[in-house]
């Protein structure tokens, strides 16, 4: 086995999704990711509590998208606030179109996987209304806006994964932020 060689938690991450594209998630143990990375399984468990876990876990995107919006500027309107949360999320997927689209297909394929994908996106938009009311928003503007804000990454994202070309995903994110607010401008 390759313990020693770099990139381990990479290595099991790429193993694990070429496995469950070829023969499905649940046909797919952890021990078969090991050994298509190189890797033992105890490796595998020190990065990973399970094999779900190779599809979510060590995503910087919370952190990312929270962190912006705590550090936006103090005077910024909302809607700037939430863009630019909006922006740094959108800067991890740059140049990451084809893994992200081999990823949402097995993630689509299994309801397990939706469900886990859907539960971290509640848990982003937690932290992000905790972010926002850090800022002084009160409730419920904040878990509004945070739930938004989460919906518009959720839109934009769907919608740049079918894209037929990689495309820079901030315009896009900004543009469904726009629509929201003309949306919610006509009520």
């Amino acid at each position: 086995m390759g313990r020693w060689e770099p990139n381990a938690r990479e290595r099991l991450a790429e193993a694990a999704l070429r496995l469950y594209a070829e023969q499905g998630y649940e046909r797919t143990t952890v021990a078969q990711i090991a050994r298509q990375a190189g890797l033992t399984e105890r490796t595998f468990f020190r990065h990973y509590a399970d094999k779900r876990e190779v599809l979510f876990a060590g995503s910087p995107l919370q952190d990312l998208f929270v962190t912006a919006v705590a550090q936006a500027p103090h005077a910024a309107p909302l809607p700037d606030v939430l863009g630019a949360g909006l922006d740094a999320a959108a800067a991890m997927f740059a140049g990451r179109h084809a893994y992200a689209l081999r990823r949402q297909a097995v993630v689509a394929a299994h309801a397990e996987l939706r469900e886990r994908e859907l539960i971290k996106l509640a848990v982003l938009a937690a932290a992000l209304a905790e972010a926002l009311r850090g800022r002084s928003v009160p409730e419920p503007t904040a878990t509004l806006a945070a739930e938004a804000a989460v919906a518009v990454f959720k839109v934009g994202f769907e919608r740049w994964i079918t894209a037929a070309d990689e495309t820079d995903m901030v315009p896009l994110l900004r543009e469904l932020l726009d629509e929201l607010g003309r949306i919610t401008a006509r009520t």
